[in-house]
Formats: structure tokens, C-alpha cells, sequence
């Protein structure tokens, strides 16, 4: 299973731990996606900054 991690929102005026943890999920741009394996490493991550990206589950 995959997940595919959707920027929502700007990074402007987030503090710098949320902009790392964006560019460690791959995403930079309001708009970006990016496909992650669904693993409990990459759900802390999204769960950081769950007001700046949708997720939703993608099958292969």
C-alpha cells in the first residue's frame, strides 16, 4: 500500500522543523505529490504537519 501525500497549504511563516519535515516527504510547492510507502516512519511524519498536506491511500 502507498500513500500519496498532496502540499495543501505554504510552508510560509511554519516553523523550520514543519519545512524539514515537508521537504523530507518529498513536497515543497503548494500543489506537489508524492507517493510514500505506507510505514509508521512516513505516518509521524505526516502527522507533524497534517494542516499542510492531504493524504490519501493509492494501490499500486
Amino acid at each position: 500500500m502507498e500513500l500519496v501525500v498532496t502540499q495543501i497549504r505554504s510552508a510560509i511563516g511554519t516553523k523550520p522543523k514543519q519545512r524539514g519535515t515537508l521537504r523530507a516527504l518529498g513536497l515543497g510547492r503548494v500543489g506537489k505529490q508524492n507517493r510514500l510507502p505506507d510505514r509508521p516512519e512516513i505516518r509521524g511524519m505526516i502527522q507533524r504537519v497534517p494542516h499542510l498536506v492531504r493524504v490519501e491511500e493509492a494501490d499500486r
